[in-house]
C-alpha cells in the first residue's frame, strides 16, 4: 500500500516510480474469505485505494494455514506493489512446523501492527446442548475424546486458542485442520465438527441467525460489538485472554521511503470514519504501532509463541 500518483507529484513527496506506473497495489491474504482478517481488510480497501491513490486489490491466497500466501509475499518484488495482511500466524508457524518455507521475520518487513480482533468460542447448537463455558467444559470432561474442534489450519492463531482453551479446562478434544475458516465454519454449521475458536467478524451473522452458538470470548473483557457475550474468564478460567493481532507486512528489502508512505497510508485509512464504524461493529481494537514498534513485536511474539508451543507440549507437524 504505497502512495502515489498524484500524492506522489505533491512537494516534498519522493517519486515512486514502479508503483506509479502500475497503479495497483496487490494485496495478498494468505487466508480464505470469511476470515476476519479477510473482513477486516475488506471493510479497508476503499478508505486505503483512497489513501493510496491507487486500485486496492485483494488476492486471498489460503492453504497450509496460510504458508501459500505468505510464500507469493515473499517472492514478491520490494517495489510496494505487492503488501499482505497477516495475524499472529506468522509467528507461530516456526514454532510448530518441522520444516519452514519462508524465514520469519527474514524473509519479509514487518510495516506495522494495526490492531487486535476479538476471538469467540462457538459451538454447533445441534451436537452440543451446553450454552455455556462451564457446562461445556463438564461435557467436554465426562466424554473424553469425543468432541472435535476446527481451524483454519495447523498452527494458526485459532488452532492454539482452542488448544489453550482445553488446557486450561483440562479437558481433551481432537483437532481437525482446515485449509481456511470459510470451509471450517461450514463445516461447524453443518456438524461435521463441534466447536470452533473464532474471530468474531467471521461468525456474527451465524451467532445472530442462530446457526451457531456463542459460548464465550477469548478477550479479558467483553467487546461492545456483542456485549451479551461473556468472556470465559468471567466463567470459570480467571486471567484467561487470547488475543488475535493483525498487521501489515511486505517482502524483504522494501525501502524505508516506501515503508514510511504505506505506514503513513495505513494511519490515514484507519483513521476513516466509515472504516472506524466497520471496525467497531466487529469488534476489533485499532491501534496502529510504529514500525520499529511492529519489528520488535514480530520478534517478541516469536520467542513467545515457541514458549507456549512448548507448554502445550505441540508437536511440530
Amino acid at each position: 500500500m504505497l502512495a502515489t500518483g498524484a500524492a506522489a507529484a505533491c512537494a516534498g513527496a519522493l517519486p515512486l516510480a514502479a508503483f506509479a506506473q502500475a497503479g495497483i497495489v496487490k494485496i495478498i491474504l494468505p487466508n480464505a474469505t470469511g476470515s476476519g482478517v479477510d473482513a477486516i481488510t475488506r471493510a479497508a480497501q476503499p478508505a486505503l485505494a483512497k489513501a493510496l491513490n491507487a486500485s486496492v486489490v485483494i488476492d486471498n491466497q489460503p492453504g497450509a494455514g496460510g504458508l501459500v500466501g505468505l510464500q507469493a509475499l515473499a517472492r514478491s518484488a520490494p517495489d510496494g506493489n505487492t503488501l499482505s495482511v497477516v495475524s499472529n500466524n506468522v509467528v507461530i508457524f516456526p514454532s510448530v512446523l518441522k520444516s519452514m518455507p519462508v524465514d520469519m521475520p527474514g524473509d519479509f518487513t514487518p510495516i506495522a501492527v494495526v490492531g487486535s480482533t476479538p476471538m469467540v468460542l462457538v459451538v454447533n447448537p445441534s451436537k452440543v446442548t451446553a450454552t455455556n463455558s462451564r457446562d461445556f467444559i463438564a461435557q467436554l470432561k465426562a466424554n473424553p475424546g469425543t468432541y472435535n474442534f476446527g481451524s483454519g489450519g495447523n498452527g494458526t492463531i485459532l488452532h492454539l486458542a482452542s488448544e489453550m482453551y482445553l488446557d486450561e479446562a483440562g479437558a481433551k478434544a481432537r483437532h481437525i485442520p482446515y485449509r481456511g475458516v470459510g470451509p471450517m465454519v461450514t463445516d461447524l454449521m453443518g456438524g461435521q465438527i463441534d466447536f470452533a475458536a473464532v474471530a468474531l467478524p467471521s461468525v456474527q451473522g451465524q451467532v445472530k441467525a442462530g446457526t451457531l452458538r456463542a459460548l464465550g470470548m477469548f478477550t479479558a473483557q467483553r467487546t461492545p460489538a456483542a456485549p451479551d457475550i461473556p468472556t470465559l474468564a468471567e466463567q470459570g478460567l480467571p486471567n484467561f485472554n487470547v488475543e488475535a493481532w493483525f498487521g501489515v507486512i511486505g517482502p524483504k528489502k522494501l525501502p524505508a521511503v516506501q515503508v514510511k508512505k504505506i505506514h503513513e497510508a495505513l494511519v490515514t485509512a484507519f483513521a476513516d470514519a466509515a472504516v472506524k464504524d466497520a471496525m467497531a461493529k466487529q469488534g476489533n481494537t485499532i491501534a496502529i504501532s510504529s514500525t520499529e514498534q511492529a519489528q520488535a513485536n514480530f520478534r517478541s511474539e516469536l520467542a513467545r509463541y515457541a514458549a507456549l508451543v512448548r507448554k502445550l507440549g505441540l508437536e511440530p507437524q
